[in-house]
């Protein structure tokens, strides 16, 4: 079956659901081994980036990670296509509850013209390599003015055989409140959808908004990948 496909064929109810309940969703495995470990070798050819970052460097934390240059790897660039016209349905919904005005296109490519004309022209989509002692710290994706109010990780490798830690961290501020924080686990293969930026919360005078910012716990032994699919491109 293709990507797509596999795309199409999820539980989309159960997965809006759980983006209007908790904010974030959980995918359940779709990428099999073979994609993964294809994807991972694609880490060793440098022709495929345009951008390589050491995270110490900029004190973004321990580890390294490599953006695609344009045009990316046809599985990434199905990945992309296929996750966004069902999370742009979301957006425009969040958009709605938050009194933002504007909609994001039904597809990607149109999307994407949007962050053209204000000059982000840069390709996202990432692949990221942790190894012992590695982490990230609590972030957000942002790359210009134009971006989309989700993205995609994927775990190429799995936890407890490849690595352990390296748990992924969402950590949400709510106003006036403290921050909750959750850590997610997610398998070979499978995914995890999480806002970029903001996500409306009911409060007890209707929705407002909260800020969340992700990050990795500590690898505590081996190496740690994974693919971040982002879906507006950068400055």
């Amino acid at each position: 079956m293709r990507i797509k496909e596999r795309i199409a064929g999820l539980d989309w109810n159960t997965i809006q659901q759980s983006l209007e309940e908790q904010g974030f969703a959980k995918v359940p495995v779709i990428l099999d081994k073979e994609q993964c470990h294809e994807i991972m070798n694609t880490y060793e050819e440098d022709r495929l980036f345009r951008s390589t970052i050491n995270m110490a460097r900029y004190r973004f934390g321990v580890g390294e990670y490599k953006y695609y240059q344009d045009p990316i790897p046809e599985l990434l660039q199905h990945l992309r296509e296929g996750f966004y016209p069902e999370l742009a349905k979301t957006a425009n919904y969040w958009n709605e509850r938050l009194g933002l005005e504007g909609s994001y296109p039904a597809e990607l490519p149109e999307f994407l013209k949007q962050c053209y004309q204000q000059g982000q022209k840069r390709s996202t989509p990432l692949i990221l390599k942790y190894e012992e002692g590695g982490y990230n710290c609590l972030h957000q994706d942002l790359y210009g003015d134009v971006f989309f109010p989700f993205q995609v990780v994927f775990a190429l490798n799995q936890k407890e055989v490849d690595y352990t830690g390296g748990e992924f961290l969402l950590v949400e501020q709510r106003p006036r409140a403290q921050s909750r924080g959750n850590v997610i686990t997610i398998e070979q293969g499978a995914g995890f959808i999480f806002p970029t930026n903001h996500r409306p919360f009911k409060g007890a005078r209707g929705y407002y908004r909260t800020t969340l910012r992700h990050g990795v716990s500590t690898i505590t032994s081996g190496t740690r990948y994974t693919l971040g699919i982002i879906f507006h491109d950068a400055k």
